[in-house]
């Protein structure tokens, strides 16, 4: 089974998404919010209304909790109340933590705690630094999550907040347990759970018992984890929990794998998967859904656990959980080993091992000591400077008792003045030699000054340096995430056509290579598209190349590809003409359209870019026009190539679509390029294969062409089964 600090994470969802403080609503709570909502005046009433109903929907309809979280902002801002758009901050970045989408959920969170820091409100700030914390323990970065649960932890030990403490006390104790320090996780996560009972908070004693549970089923203590499991089992069910529900089943299946009960432990894992796909729990789907695959392996129904481990990996790439997906590779890589596919049980096996030396390397390790060494020096430096305190207080009093001996010894000098004088004149000659060697050390010293301030104008050079490319570089990473929204999601993709590949590998952060996909009634168009240059430029231009596909369907409503090319060119043109400068660039692409089911009808034009369609084992071209999407001496206008393709043979044919930047990588042993014969032969001889060993065999050719070189060019390949 899955290993077990990955089931962590989903106890770290239940410990912390809940604010503290609230609770949630029962469905006649929330009918009654729903009337208040739309009689009550635009004030704060209405705004608390506002977040306590976004809340409310967070588990099953995370969507509806972002809509009402921003209306919440929106409104408080309108009136200038700052608590209010705090929440609406925290409610929003919940509600896009349940969607799995970490980065927006960071910044959501982020923007909650500056507020909170303007208005002072500390019992927010914790509560914002430990949801922080969170969302980094998910993306692995395990010391930046140390550091915010820290900072929570004394904010609520200042003020009393023992819910708090309780909540930053577990989710330590969690990132022990990664770390495989079982004393040191079991110390916290005990902690934990007494203040839980203490307080009466059920949500909270049943995510502790759990994660103790999986404490003692990674020291192989099965009977005592079950133990745990099935009492926090007891709570959850006791309180309605579903998500907690689907946690602690999924943790009793492990179990009865680690047993060899394997009906036992595919039936728990199965009502969990369940569980997880009705409340929209993408991270607890992935877990099963590897749990399961792995199940599958052991039982020799190797197409099945393929199947399975493929789904998990697609939603943790899909969610950037990191850990989770080394697992599921992991996984995959021994299915191959166990079926005799060597080379792919390689490939998968190497990206295992990059992600866990990402994940779990020493310079992580030290950081994590550095954090905690730092916080228990904080709180010694507390206790030290009461103690310096008292010892000010008494050391006043023994200054008195000083100044009454100093006056005694006093008279006592007098008597030593006098002989003093007799040696006045050895002192006379002694101070100009004195004179003299303070002379030479002020010249050294002022030259040692000089120095000195050189170097600091350096220092200081320096840093402005690094802190401008630090502020490039988070600049062309945040377009990253601009450029990555244009970009259908590839479950998208998988959705419409669930036997394909997209292989997309930016050159640099950004990119000008970009796929693309609508849908317009019972037509899908798809397209791979290369615009020019790399890196920044072509980022900046494939937004504009985007912008007009999508306009030339959506708002001219065309789908025969070759008149979209044309309204897609008069749109860039029309674009760059805004231009005082000669703007020549543009866009080459492969635009197909494929309408139908049983029997798809295809359509397809090219700028540049051509289109291969695989049948029986052969490759056949269909040729673009030789002009770009942009300026060219002679536009004419593009051609639309039609063809059917049927079952031949009892086989499915299959399209590719690309750019030029595979074909154009420079390697092997005489570092050439690898040209468009070379792909061409390599997909004829795979072409019968599933798409996603395709995918993975083309991405180990280009990784062994490339070899030590530098990536050429922006690379995009699909793959579609017809």
């Amino acid at each position: 089974m899955r290993r077990n600090h990955v089931l962590f994470n989903i106890y770290f969802k239940c410990l912390l998404l809940l604010p503290l403080g609230l609770k949630a609503q029962h469905s006649h709570k929330i009918d009654s919010m729903l009337v208040l909502l739309k009689t009550e005046n635009e004030d704060t009433n209405k705004v608390n209304t506002l977040i306590r109903l976004a809340f409310s929907f967070y588990a099953r309809n995370p969507d509806t909790t972002i809509l009402l979280a921003q209306q919440a902002i929106t409104l408080s801002e309108r009136l200038n109340w700052k608590k209010g758009e705090a929440l609406g901050y925290n409610n929003s970045g919940i509600g896009y933590y349940r969607k799995g989408d970490f980065p927006k959920a960071l910044d959501y969170y982020q923007n909650a705690l500056k507020v909170n820091k303007d208005i002072g409100n500390k019992q927010e700030q914790a509560k914002n630094l430990g949801n922080i914390g969170l969302i980094y323990n998910e993306q692995a970065d395990y010391p930046k999550a140390l550091d915010n649960y820290l900072k929570a932890l004394k904010i609520d030990e200042d003020i009393g907040n023992k819910q708090g403490q309780a909540v930053i006390l577990g989710n330590i104790g969690l990132i022990y347990a990664v770390r495989a320090d079982y004393p040191k996780a079991l110390d916290y996560l005990f902690k934990s759970l007494k203040m839980y009972e203490a307080i009466g908070d059920k949500i909270g004693q049943a995510s502790n018992l759990g994660n103790i549970g999986i404490i003692y089923k990674n020291q192989a203590n099965y009977p005592k984890a079950l133990d745990y499991y099935l009492k926090a089992l007891k709570i959850n069910e006791g309180i309605g929990s579903k998500q907690g529900q689907a946690n602690n089943l999924s943790n009793i299946g492990v179990i009865y794998q680690e047993q060899g009960n394997y009906l036992k432990a595919l039936d728990y894992c199965l009502k969990a998967l369940k569980i997880a796909e009705d409340i929209g729990d993408k991270q607890g789907q992935a877990i099963n859904l590897s749990n399961i695959g792995i199940f599958y392996t052991n039982t020799g129904k190797f197409e099945e656990s393929e199947k399975y481990l493929n789904k998990a990996i697609s939603i943790d790439s899909s969610i950037g959980e990191q850990n989770d997906l080394r697992e599921c590779e992991e996984s995959l890589s021994t299915l191959y080993d166990t079926t005799g596919r060597y080379k792919q049980a390689l490939y998968w096996y190497k990206k295992a091992m990059i992600l866990k030396d990402t994940l779990f390397n020493i310079d992580k390790d030290k950081a994590l000591t550095r954090k905690e060494l730092t916080f228990k020096f904080e709180r010694q430096a507390d206790s030290a400077k009461a103690a310096q305190d008292k010892k000010d207080a008494v050391a006043a009093s023994d200054k008195k008792k000083q100044d009454v001996l100093t006056a005694s010894v006093s008279a006592g000098l007098m008597l030593v003045l006098a002989f003093s004088v007799l040696l006045f004149n050895r002192f006379r000659i002694t101070q100009r030699q004195k004179v003299l060697i303070e002379q030479q050390k002020n010249v050294v010293e002022k030259q040692k000054e000089e120095v000195e301030k050189k170097n600091i104008v350096i220092e200081s050079q320096k840093r402005l340096v690094e802190e401008k490319n630090k502020d490039i570089l988070d600049s062309i990473t945040y377009a990253k995430r601009l450029q990555d929204a244009i970009l259908p999601p590839v479950s998208l993709i998988q959705k419409y056509f669930p036997e394909s590949f997209v292989l997309y590998k930016p050159k640099d952060i950004v990119a000008g290579d970009f796929y693309w996909l609508e849908r317009v009634g019972d037509t899908i168009l798809v397209a791979a598209c290369d615009c020019t240059g790399h890196g920044v430029p072509g980022a900046l231009v494939s937004v504009v190349c985007s912008n007009a596909l999508n306009r030339a369907v959506k708002e001219f409503h065309i789908t025969e590809p070759g008149k979209i090319l044309d309204k897609v060119r008069e749109l860039v043109l029309e674009t760059f003409d805004k231009s005082e400068g000669n703007i020549q660039d543009g866009m080459d692409i492969s635009l197909l359209a494929i309408s139908g089911v049983n029997a798809p009808s295809l359509s397809w034009s090219g700028a540049y870019n051509p289109l291969w369609v695989a049948s029986n084992g052969k490759i056949s071209e269909l040729e673009g026009d030789k002009q770009p999407i942009g300026k060219s001496d002679n536009p004419k206008p593009f051609t639309t190539h039609t063809l059917t393709l049927n079952p031949l043979s009892g086989s499915r044919g299959a399209v590719y679509l690309f750019t030029d930047g595979f074909a154009d990588q420079f390697g092997g042993p005489k570092g050439k390029k690898y040209k468009y014969k070379a792909l061409q032969e390599k997909l004829s001889a795979i072409s019968h294969r599933p798409l996603a060993e395709q995918k993975a065999e083309l991405e180990i050719d280009f990784e062994n062409w490339k070899g030590a070189l530098e990536q050429t060019d922006d690379v995009c390949v699909i793959g579609i089964r017809i």
